[in-house]
């Protein structure tokens, strides 16, 4: 957007440590400003607007929904309430960017995209990560064969978490759980390389208190390779994305999914070349997908191209049969979300 055009006016649903690392990059983003937050919890709503000098706040999510200011919301709610925030966002006639996972399975997010097509409003899956400039100048070297042709993957993120059984990131009832909180990342890598698994094996630990997955283990198979994935709250990963071809490897540095550097490898273990590329991100990295949204509600367009709404339903198809294998299911799904 150039200085004649006018500005994207945002609204935030949800003002959690998201939203605040989110916003440190809208404000580096041309074309873009936040004008309204909302919490349900009506301080803290009021702090994050004096904090940050938003002109308006409100202590309900329906209030801001209300505001004729804004032309597109950003949800970072907790997992199980984004289907229902963005859908009445886009019938109240926003535009919406929606953290990931964009919902918690397949029912919602094509209720999402339904509402999307039916009011004619752009929605995103707020999957930075596609945007990052190292994975896709790693995907350019992949379709370039720069390391030959590539048949293995082996991504993980795993920290340790323990925030107590009542946080949200643990409870059956906000769809906590390693697999979408973290595991999302890994599975989109191997989607993005690969496509969609020809076949999927998962096997995950629960937690007996709260019934939501600790870990996740993942083998994808394509019809040209293996994905072997991990997500966990027990212990940290190295967070090193691997990406092997007959011709070389990529190794995406940690953290992989934010990365700002990676190596290309060719030769074998004793006789090798690495070559090493960096590529610092503006911001966090958040930029590139506000960036993106912009440009394509500027072009009248409901979808991005780069990550589109049939990505994001083929990815929560993954996710979906890897919760089915390791015995996750959220009490308020319903019998017809299967």
């Amino acid at each position: 957007m150039n200085g004649n055009t006018k500005k994207l006016k945002w609204g935030f649903l949800g003002l959690g440590n998201m939203a605040h690392v989110f916003l440190d990059d809208l404000l580096k983003v041309d074309g873009s400003e936040l004008v309204a937050v909302a919490s349900r919890n009506e301080t803290k709503a009021e702090k994050f607007a004096n904090q940050y000098q938003v002109s308006s706040f409100y202590k309900s999510y329906e209030k801001l929904l209300e505001d004729p200011s804004i032309d597109i919301i950003y949800i970072a709610t907790p997992h199980h309430n984004h289907a229902e925030l963005a859908i009445k966002s886009m019938e109240s006639g926003k535009h919406v960017l929606c953290e990931k996972p964009l919902a918690v399975n397949r029912y919602q997010v094509q209720a999402m995209i339904d509402a999307s097509k039916k009011n004619q409003k752009f929605l995103m899956e707020a999957l930075w990560s596609r945007f990052n400039p190292c994975i896709n100048s790693v995907i350019d070297h992949i379709n370039k064969g720069d390391i030959g042709t590539v048949s293995y993957i082996n991504a993980d993120f795993g920290l340790v978490i323990d925030k107590g059984s009542t946080h949200r990131i643990h409870l059956s009832e906000t769809a906590g759980g390693s697999l979408l909180e973290l595991g999302v990342y890994p599975v989109f890598l191997a989607y993005l390389i690969f496509g969609k698994p020809i076949k999927i094996k998962a096997a995950g630990k629960l937690d007996s208190k709260t019934g939501t997955d600790i870990q996740a283990g993942i083998i994808l198979e394509f019809e040209n390779g293996i994905a072997n994935l991990y997500s966990g709250f027990t212990a940290e990963s190295d967070m090193v994305a691997k990406i092997y071809g007959d011709e070389g490897r990529i190794y995406l540095d940690p953290f992989w999914h934010e990365t700002e550097s990676y190596s290309i490898v060719k030769g074998n273990l004793t006789n090798y070349l690495t070559q090493d590329y960096s590529m610092p991100t503006k911001g966090k990295g958040f930029t590139y997908e506000i960036e993106e949204c912009q440009n394509c509600i500027a072009s009248g367009k409901i979808e991005s191209s780069i990550w589109s709404h049939q990505d994001s339903l083929n990815l929560i198809e993954i996710m979906d049969e890897i919760r089915s294998q390791i015995g996750l299911r959220y009490p308020f799904e319903k019998v017809t979300e299967n």
